[in-house]
């Protein structure tokens, strides 16, 4: 039987994509491509098609034999998500209704969910548990959520079974180097910082430097993407074995400031990255870090590449044989 991974084209899909070739699963790649790029998924059974086409989809699990989806697609721009709301509901929210609805048609019952730890909105607690308030900030955030609710009717209503993994920064990049971070427009600080040795940028803004923290930076988790790859697989196992459903976190452990990726950067590319001191942005809270201990525990999850250096290191090894990203490397 195979597995369905949707919006696999994109940056985390990709990795788990070949991830699951590497576990010798049978894959299918859903994708519009609005974000993701062919480039990054070399594999037969690709589909160039839109989870809210529910004709073309139906048309796709019609020809394979589809034992559970692996769901990645969805816009994930929080700033985006508040200047254009209707976006996140439409391709997001919609998005799932129709994907649920295809996979009830095809008896297809279990399903692994992307989410995000943006389902919390401002923590009370760090590390941030799978039991506290999830009362999100922004839209992205409560449409991540709004996707959550629906598979737990659609499990009560249907019985379709679901794990749901909340995290935050995805980052780094395949050894290989084949596959890795392209997006336009970037937003995350990795891959920003690393555009400076890029000569792509002067310079890293750093949005405040007066936080309650160590270094007065904010702290983010930071989690390789081969280790999110690996939470999926497990994700999947622990529906097959296990056959119910459930929420996790996935986290470091530890969390990194703006400043110390700034300063592993500076050793890893040997180039001076200059940084500057910018006013706090709005809402941007000073510690985020995610539990996952529970992902520990119950799937057996155990994070490879958990060390800064080793993040930044394959990221940048990424981006400087690609600078372009998908545009010349392919």
């Amino acid at each position: 039987m195979a597995i369905m991974i949707t919006g696999g084209a994109g940056y985390i899909g990709s990795h788990t994509v070949q991830y699951f070739l590497d576990k010798k699963e049978e894959i299918i790649v859903v994708d519009n491509l609005q974000s993701g790029h062919r480039a990054a998924v070399d594999i037969e059974h690709f589909y160039q098609v839109d989870l809210r086409d529910k004709q073309e989809l139906d048309e796709v699990f019609k020809k394979h034999d589809i034992e559970a989806v692996i769901h990645f697609a969805a816009n994930s721009l929080v700033g985006e998500s508040m200047e254009n709301p209707y976006i996140y509901y439409d391709n997001n929210v919609y998005g799932m209704m129709c994907l649920l609805d295809v996979m009830k048609q095809n008896s297809v019952g279990k399903i692994v969910f992307s989410s995000t730890a943006a389902t919390y909105g401002e923590p009370k607690n760090i590390p941030i548990q799978e039991e506290d308030e999830t009362k999100p900030t922004n839209t992205y955030g409560e449409t991540k959520l709004a996707m959550e609710k629906m598979m737990k009717w659609f499990e009560q209503g249907y019985g379709m079974k679901y794990v749901s993994l909340r995290y935050f920064n995805a980052a780094g990049a395949h050894e290989s180097v084949d596959i890795g971070e392209d997006h336009d427009p970037e937003t995350h600080l990795i891959p920003l910082v690393l555009q400076v040795p890029l000569g792509k940028r002067d310079k890293i803004y750093m949005f405040g430097d007066d936080y309650p923290t160590e270094d007065g930076t904010c702290i983010r988790d930071y989690i390789h993407v081969m280790d999110l790859a690996s939470a999926h697989y497990k994700a999947l196992e622990y529906l097959r074995m296990e056959n119910k459903s459930d929420i996790f976190n996935l986290g470091n452990g530890n969390g990194y400031s703006v400043r110390e990726v700034i300063e592993v950067a500076r050793r890893i590319t040997e180039h001076p990255i200059p940084a500057e001191i910018k006013e706090r942005r709005e809402g941007d809270p000073a510690v985020l870090i995610a539990s996952s201990s529970k992902a520990h525990n119950v799937l057996g999850w155990e994070p490879k590449y958990s060390s800064l250096e080793k993040i930044i290191k394959d990221a940048w090894n990424w981006h400087r044989y690609n600078p372009d990203g998908y545009n010349v490397s392919k």
